[in-house]
């Protein structure tokens, strides 16, 4: 991972909204530039669920394809708060293709991630 990269994401996990704030408008501003840092990012694991939640958010922001492993990875994250994220954030990527991973969601233990799924299949199938 690029060290920018490395410390703008240690940065989201700040105590400090403002430093967290600061860091996501610098990542978003990028965000074609970090695609594959923010796949790494994610894919590593390393990181608190609020991080997660943030990198899967700019993954969606993207609005690159190659970022649909990485978000439909998310799907099964261990934090709900991640889950129901990577529900909005295929509805940002356009992935219709990811229907019927939405769909197995809509069984998920938590009550907003079955929510944010129905939302996602409902603009989904729309488009």
């Amino acid at each position: 991972m690029r060290p920018r990269y490395s410390d703008l994401f240690r940065r989201l996990g700040d105590h400090d909204p403002h430093q967290v704030d600061k860091a996501f408008d610098a990542i978003l501003f990028d965000r074609e530039q970090a695609l594959p840092d923010l796949i790494e990012g994610y894919t590593c694991g390393a990181h608190t669920d609020g991080v997660r939640y943030l990198l899967v958010q700019l993954l969606g922001f993207t609005e690159s394809h190659d970022a649909l492993p990485a978000v439909e990875r998310a799907l099964n994250d261990p934090s709900p708060k991640v889950r129901a994220e990577a529900c909005r954030s295929l509805t940002d990527l356009r992935a219709r293709n990811a229907l019927p991973v939405l769909r197995a969601r809509m069984q998920d233990v938590d009550p907003e991630v079955r929510s944010a799924a129905v939302d996602a299949i409902a603009v989904l199938s729309r488009h």
